[in-house]
């Protein structure tokens, strides 16, 4: 239903004519976004809403409200718009993204089965997650070509929030992650840079593509880059690959991660999530990736 929502023809009379009654907490989702549309309100409110049910493990509602937080998102003169775009991405993940295992972190999991309870899991309203979490992407992935000009907004957070929507979007001709490339060969901000690399490797993670996997581990290696985007490369590189962490990336994260670039790093929303990031320390990133130590 969501992917057959245009977000350029949303209306009033869209929003009121969807089946919100139908899914947990649905007539909540709809008055956040009735209040974003209209201006009405608090923005963080409202945006607080639809990210506290993907918090809370009950995301269906919110995965529905996906079309209309685009077109919010990309309405240049919309005063929400950057509420919009930061809870956008929040229904296309599940578990809200807190994962912090190399196994599991920038992973998309398989589809729904429709035989049985898929790779998500189940909410805690008893609605299958992989359902939500499909909704919600095959919104993104419809609204990409209005999203993608948002990689080159004149405001670094909206690029950066851009870019953690944008990454969870099918992308099997890889358009999106050309995009992204184009980006960073342009982009100045350190942020928004390690931001892209995380969503390169989101999305190739996703559609794999060696020479994406290759260029990753390019960056890491480039001392002539800024140090958190070789930290995300590092974080980005390892999540690709089966690779034992050679030792010049295990001497690359004790000079990277110190305790001043967590803080720095909370700047990419998700990536890596922020229960990982407090962590990231000479060694810390051990304890996130655990696996990459291993001989």
């Amino acid at each position: 239903m969501t992917a057959t929502i245009r977000p350029e023809t949303i209306d009033g009379a869209v929003l009121d004519g969807l089946p919100w009654g139908n899914f947990p907490h649905g007539e909540d989702a709809r008055e956040a976004v009735r209040l974003l549309r209209t201006k009405d309100g608090s923005a963080r409110s409202a945006t607080g809403v639809l990210i506290g049910m993907c918090a809370d493990d009950s995301r269906a509602a919110a995965a529905l409200a996906v079309p209309f937080l685009i077109r919010i998102a990309t309405d240049a003169h919309h005063p929400h718009r950057t509420a919009a775009l930061g809870g956008l991405a929040a229904p296309a993940r599940a578990r809200y993204f807190g994962v912090a295992s190399r196994a599991e972190l920038l992973l998309h999991r398989p589809g729904p089965r429709h035989d049985d309870y898929d790779d998500y899991g189940v909410e805690v309203t008893g609605y299958l997650a992989g359902w939500s979490v499909a909704a919600a992407r095959a919104a993104i992935t419809a609204g990409t070509p209005l999203l993608l000009p948002l990689l080159d907004d004149f405001d670094p957070a909206v690029r950066i929030d851009a870019s953690y929507a944008l990454a969870t979007a099918a992308d099997p001709g890889h358009a999106v992650r050309a995009a992204f490339a184009t980006r960073f060969a342009k982009e100045q901000d350190p942020m928004v840079l390690a931001a892209m690399i995380l969503a390169t490797a989101e999305a190739t993670r996703a559609h794999p593509h060696p020479p994406a996997t290759a260029w990753i581990r390019e960056v890491w290696q480039d001392r002539a880059q800024a140090p958190e985007v070789r930290l995300a490369a590092a974080i980005g590189w390892l999540c690709l690959t089966d690779e034992p962490a050679p030792d010049a990336l295990h001497t690359a994260i004790d000079v990277l991660a110190t305790e001043e670039r967590a803080r720095a790093m909370e700047a990419c929303p998700g990536w890596p999530p922020s229960a990982a990031t407090s962590r990231l320390r000479p060694r810390g990133v051990a304890c996130v990736l655990r696996a990459s130590y291993q001989p």
